[in-house]
């Protein structure tokens, strides 16, 4: 198994697998890091990988995320690693490359895309829809039927009312309150959320 990210989020996924009795690890990184605990930290190889070869992305940054996503794609398969400790409806759709930390919660038809990041014990309730890349911070709430777009980043401790729609690559800053629709682009922060660039 391949970690792509020798960062901190790293290191959460790295024990995120571990719990998955998933042992056989090797880390990633552009740049020069040193090992995680045991774990060797390499450059990329395009030549290591292969068909049976799976990698978790473990990049918080939405867009490098989808970088890095696009550039392996049709060299390796994506892992969607689950804590065991995270409570989920066997009604939710978990996209691939997604990774589910400790203390979330999904209800029931709700639809996750891939590359996710649904972070520690953040909240989603029924009906919801993530498109691909987007981050869930932790201990977020997306009450029901909430949408958000591609590539966008739910601040920590944000809640969005029910059926709201969030954009395409927007970010809602920390402890924000979203009680308005959110269009592509867009910063919004406070309580209740104000757009500050869009």
């Amino acid at each position: 198994m391949i970690v792509f990210g020798a960062s901190g989020h790293g290191k959460v996924i790295i024990e995120l697998l571990e719990i998955n009795d998933i042992s056989d690890i090797t880390v990633w990184d552009d740049a020069d890091k040193p090992d995680i605990w045991n774990y060797p930290v390499e450059k990329p190889s395009l030549d290591q990988p292969g068909s049976d070869t799976s990698m978790v992305i473990a990049i918080g940054n939405n867009s490098t995320r989808k970088a890095v996503a696009n550039k392996y794609a049709q060299q390796v398969s994506f892992f969607t690693p689950v804590h065991p400790a995270a409570v989920i409806s066997h009604r939710v759709t978990i996209g691939k490359g997604t990774v589910v930390m400790a203390g979330v919660t999904i209800n029931t038809d709700t639809t996750i895309g891939e590359h996710c990041i649904i972070n520690t014990s953040a909240s989603i309730d029924h009906d919801c829809r993530l498109d691909d890349f987007v981050h869930i911070s932790p201990n977020a709430t997306l009450c029901g039927d909430v949408t958000v777009g591609e590539g966008t980043h739910i601040g920590a401790g944000s809640v969005v009312i029910q059926g709201i729609r969030i954009g395409r690559w927007t970010t809602i800053g920390a402890g924000t309150v979203v009680i308005k629709d959110v269009p592509d682009f867009a910063t919004v922060v406070g309580n209740p959320g104000r757009i500050i660039k869009g």
